[in-house]
């Protein structure tokens, strides 16, 4: 129930049509950015695998922490269906995704239903965020809020940001910030009410906040209020979850799954890349090596009249280690007109050592798609080719 990025009815976040600019506070960057990348440092932080948005709306913040590699699943929930299936489709993996999967997996999944109802889907989730969503309650839904979210679902940690209404002096003719606002608290207010949710169902709580007060109004506290609550003793144990009985109210109405390197056939496109980019990268070196060793035997190397190969000007760097490590692999040599790398010199590089644990692994997965040496322990490949010839190198 995050306020429209556009925030049509609020003086808050950036729409100021009802309010003379010249006596609006204006926040850089906008309030509800702030929010998003204060929730966002907090995943960086933590590095949780499950993560929930209650109140997701045009589910902005999920596609923000989309692109965090840790995390595996990522729901949001929203009462309003209709947003979630226009918003649906910005969630769904581009080109970009397929041609760099992540190393983890990762599902999306927009689910319509309300915050203070069960469904045991949400159960064992690491972090579940309610950014500007309890303002929105009323007393009814307020009051079940918390058996929910905390005792019911009870994650690792919960994030709660909600108006501070100590700040709305600040902003003129304003007495709550968006129509559909059941109320908005003050520090006291909000404090008062986190503490006592926290000491019912276990969770330790701090209190924190952005949108910064203006210079010589800094006794009202930030604009946004923020608690940030850690379950005591860590996230809920595998057994506790799998007691709880199914309960699926809530309807889906998107799911997508992103390519990943777990996934068979994305890991061995991306391997197979790897391994062919640097065989081609060694074989390119090695040319001008073999033009001199000719010139040694007196085999003059044919005029093709073409012009000098170009000198590649980047590629990877390396550290120190990582140079002794490759220096001290076996080495690329040539049979005849064959070039031979063996799998050994190629777990050598990062890149491919961080795909591939072992040679054995290599071989299984390359062995149908890029040529072998009889023993299956180096890469074949023609040390030349039709582009060479029109090169002098």
């Amino acid at each position: 129930m995050e306020e429209n990025n556009l925030q049509c009815s609020s003086v808050v976040d950036g729409n100021f049509e009802e309010v003379p600019r010249e006596t609006a506070i204006q926040f850089k960057p906008p309030l509800y950015r702030q929010r998003y990348q204060f929730v966002k440092n907090l995943v960086d932080q933590h590095e949780p695998k499950k993560v929930a948005d209650l109140g997701c709306g045009d589910t902005s913040l999920l596609r923000l922490l989309k692109v965090n590699p840790c995390i595996e699943l990522l729901v949001g929930v929203d009462i309003n269906e209709d947003k979630l299936r226009w918003r649906g489709d910005s969630l769904a993996p581009f080109m970009g995704d397929f041609l760099k999967p992540r190393d983890l997996n990762l599902t999306i999944t927009l689910y319509h239903g309300s915050v203070v109802e069960r469904d045991s889907r949400l159960l064992g989730f690491d972090l579940i965020t309610c950014i500007e969503l309890i303002e929105h309650l009323d007393s009814g839904d307020l009051a079940r809020f918390p058996e929910v979210v905390f005792g019911y679902l009870s994650p690792s940690m919960i994030v709660i940001s909600t108006p501070n209404s100590e700040f709305n002096p600040l902003f003129p003719s304003v007495t709550l910030r968006d129509s559909d606002h059941k109320f908005e608290w003050t520090r006291m207010e909000f404090q008062t009410w986190a503490l006592y949710v926290a000491n019912r169902y276990d969770y330790s709580v701090e209190f924190t906040g952005v949108g910064e007060p203006p210079a010589g109004a800094e006794n009202v506290g930030y604009c946004t209020q923020i608690g940030i609550f850690h379950k005591n003793g860590g996230k809920a144990t595998e057994a506790c979850v799998s007691e709880q009985h199914d309960q699926h109210v809530y309807k889906a109405v998107f799911t997508t799954s992103y390519p990943s390197l777990q996934q068979e056939r994305f890991f061995k496109l991306v391997l197979v890349n790897e391994v062919s980019q640097q065989v081609e990268s060694l074989r390119v070196s090695h040319l001008p090596r073999r033009k001199e060793q000719d010139g040694e035997r007196g085999d003059k190397p044919k005029d093709t009249g073409g012009s000098k190969a170009p000198v590649p000007c980047f590629g990877p760097v390396f550290t120190e280690v990582e140079k002794a490590k490759i220096e001290n692999s076996p080495k690329p040599f040539c049979v005849g007109n064959k070039f031979f790398v063996p799998l050994q010199r190629l777990l050598a590089y990062p890149r491919l050592n961080r795909l591939c644990a072992n040679e054995e692994m290599m071989r299984s997965v390359i062995a149908d798609s890029i040529p072998l040496s009889s023993d299956g322990s180096a890469v074949v490949a023609d040390l030349c080719n039709y582009f060479d010839e029109q090169f002098e190198f």
